[in-house]
This record gives C-alpha cells, structure tokens and sequence, in this order.
C-alpha cells in the first residue's frame, strides 16, 4: 500500500508533470534528474520515504519544480490505486520499477517469484492502463517502458526476469503502434548491465556478466531512453556491444543462446 503522499513547490504550474516508478535510486533517480533539468515537475515513487524526501529536495532547489513523493510498495494490493488517487494525470510515465531473482526456478520461493511478477509485469501494464486515456483525451505525453537486453533473450536461472522483461518490450512495441497518429508516444528502453544496485539485489556479484565489460552509467542510460522517447523511437538499447547481444537472437540457434545465457549469471 501507500505509505505516505508529499508534495512540495509551487501550488500551481504550468510545466508538464513526468511520475517516474523506482525513483530513488539508478535508472529511475537520473531519469528524475534529467527530466526536472528538462523542465518537468517529478511524482516520483519509490519504497524508501527518507530517500525520495532527499531527492525531491534537491530536484526542487536545483531546478525549481514541483515535486511529489509516493512512499508505495507496488507489488501489494491497492498501491496502484492510490499512486492514481495522489497523481490522477502525467505527461510523461516512466514504468522503471523493477527487481530479479538468481538461482534456479524450481528452488526459488513462490512468494519472490509473484512479487517480481507483480512488480516487472503487472504494475507496469496497470499503470500503462491508467495514465494513457488522460494523453490520448490531451493527444500529448506518452511512456517509457523499461525493459532490458534480457528481453531478447532466455535467461536459465533468471528464468522469471528474462520472461518479464520479453513481456515488456512485446506490450510497449503493440502499444507504439496502437499509438501511432495520436499525439502519444510509447517507447521501450533495454539497457544492458548498468551500474546500480540491481545486481547487488538480485545476488549476482561475481557472475561473468558483470566481467565482461565495463558497467553502462546510469545517467547516460537514463539520457539515452529520454532522447530516444522524445524521438519517437519505438526501442532504445543505448551501446554497441548491448545492440549486437539484442541482434543476436535472429541469427544464433536457440540451445547456443540457452547454455551462453545460463554461463554469464551463474554464480
């Protein structure tokens, strides 16, 4: 549910208003930062109050915009609801709430295996939902979708997390074409591994995917999604090396893809 809902800043503005999910830290923090600087007023949404509080304070003294804070757990009953009852509109949603779980599916707990459900999957297209008829009735605004390299992949011992993922580049692709000619653009960013605290979260330190090549910035991944939303771009997948893994699908036999993906997340 929703732990608490502040707002801070002028009463009234005129700037267009982005609610970024996983605010308050990686991704979903810089992509806070970048668009404040870009003149948005931010609702973001994250678990951590005093975290969200700090950040808000410093997107409102740095850059002089509005600033809502939603202290919510998005993978509980109703959170989605209330996020809606605290910001009924946005210009602009950043769907970049996210975790996952390493270790093999059948010795996971359930209870992880729904939440990353919930959280990857369910919030997003719940949100999605909620937020487009209000851009459609305004024919402006859209979403960026975060999704990941995983999507284009199967991912043995992260199973959950690849299928999550493939579900959010397939509805984002749909939803960029049902949104074509309407004033709303919805985009899909899959970065490859960026230096946040994902990995410490999902038990991955010392996997050869954290070994093989330097850890993308999160700002430059964030700044990648944005100018390639504001482009029209129906995906996003910031680097070279990151561009030819997601290329790698169409021409590598699947049971090759199957043993490279398992070798780079285990432990």
């Amino acid at each position: 549910m929703v732990a608490g809902v502040s707002t801070r800043g002028p009463s009234v503005s005129s700037r267009p208003l982005a609610l970024v999910t996983g605010a308050s830290s990686g991704i979903g923090l810089e992509f806070a930062r970048i668009l404040a600087a870009d003149g948005y007023d931010c609702a973001l949404v994250a678990r951590s109050h005093d975290r969200l509080e700090f950040m808000a304070a410093d997107l409102r003294e740095k850059h002089g915009v509005a600033t809502t804070c939603i202290t919510a757990d998005l993978t509980l009953d109703g959170s989605i609801d209330e996020v809606f009852a605290a910001v009924p509109r946005c210009d602009l949603l950043v769907n970049n709430a996210g975790f996952a779980n390493n270790g093999p599916y059948a010795e996971l707990p359930e209870t992880d295996i729904a939440d990353e459900i919930r959280l990857n999957v369910l919030a997003l297209a719940r949100l999605t939902r909620r937020y487009l008829p209000g851009m459609l009735a305004a024919r402006s605004g859209g979403i960026i979708n975060v999704a990941s390299t995983a999507a284009f992949l199967p991912g043995p011992l992260m199973a959950t997390y690849y299928a999550s993922k493939a579900f959010v580049l397939s509805l984002s692709e749909a939803l960029w074409e049902e949104m074509r000619g309407t004033g709303v653009t919805v985009s899909c960013l899959c970065p490859g591994a960026t230096k946040t605290a994902f990995f410490t979260r999902a038990k991955m330190e010392g996997t050869p995917l954290l070994s093989m090549q330097p850890l993308a910035d999160a700002t430059m991944v964030a700044r990648a999604g944005y100018e390639g939303w504001k482009r029209g771009k129906r995906v996003v997948v910031p680097g070279v090396l990151n561009a030819a893994l997601a290329f790698s699908p169409r021409i590598t036999p699947r049971a090759m893809l199957l043993r490279i993906s398992r070798r780079l997340v285990e432990r």
